[in-house]
């Protein structure tokens, strides 16, 4: 016998999150985040650390 058609507004929590659970795809390794290049203009500790350590070897 066919199961009857229950609208989601009348299925328990669990059921409705069943349903949508189903129905969600995967992204298969896809971070859907918006990336943004930084600007070569900002200041970065790090970068400039690296230029002084390579014009005087003797910095440490």
């Amino acid at each position: 016998m066919m199961q009857k058609m229950v609208p989601l507004d009348k299925m328990s929590k669990k059921q409705r999150l069943a349903v949508h659970r189903a129905k969600r795809g995967s992204w298969n390794g896809v971070v859907p985040v918006t990336r943004v290049k930084e600007s070569g203009k900002r200041y970065k500790r790090c970068r400039e650390t690296a230029k002084q350590q390579r014009m005087n070897p003797l910095y440490e």
